[in-house]
């Protein structure tokens, strides 16, 4: 089960993934608000932290959530605050009950990546993609829009067509003609 942490609070925040089953796993934990607490309602304990990408918006809860997990956090760059963990561009991590292909897709941020399971039919979008053909933004540091057209193709070439669920790093997660919506940011994006 995925559950969306950060959906009732009205802190400027990521949105945070607490994925239940075999291997409790939070993606992202976003900021300005009590993750743990909000973590607790659902599951005693956490096994791992996933990141996205390393923007304040969705780690600046890191150490509180290290602190009272006491759990690795796994990312695509180690040299960031926090990382415990090289998350590679084609390695898999178990979240919940399935694998996920991380997906190195820079152009928002460098250390981007968004998750795919094939298995699941689900892809974490972080800030590549968001619902109506919504995209991340270039215009911060590490921003390059020709990478993220780049990213969001590589992403269209990834996912099969009847792609089950996107969540996505900010607004609602996206569970009806999904690949609708990665090609209409794709198409957005390369204007």
């Amino acid at each position: 089960m995925v559950r969306n942490l950060a959906s009732r609070t009205d802190a400027f925040t990521s949105n945070v993934f607490l994925v239940t089953g075999e291997r409790r796993v939070l993606v992202d934990v976003g900021n300005e608000f009590d993750v743990v607490g909000a973590a607790r309602e659902h599951a005693d304990d956490i096994d791992a932290v996933v990141v996205t990408h390393t923007h304040y918006d969705h780690v600046e809860n890191l150490p509180d959530v290290v602190e009272a997990f006491d759990v690795d956090v796994w990312g695509y760059d180690t040299t960031q605050d926090g990382i415990d963990h090289e998350l590679g561009d084609g390695d898999t991590v178990t979240i919940g009950d399935h694998e996920y292909t991380a997906l190195h897709t820079p152009g928002h941020k460098n250390d981007h990546l968004c998750l795919f399971s094939p298995t699941a039919s689900v892809l974490f979008a972080g800030d590549l993609i968001f619902a109506n053909g919504s995209f991340g933004r270039t215009d911060l540091e590490e921003g390059d829009r020709d990478l993220l057209v780049e990213s969001i193709d590589r992403v269209l070439e990834t996912v099969p067509e009847d792609l089950g669920a996107m969540y996505t790093g900010h607004g609602p997660s996206v569970e009806d003609h999904v690949y609708h919506d990665i090609e209409l940011a794709w198409q957005a994006a390369r204007f």
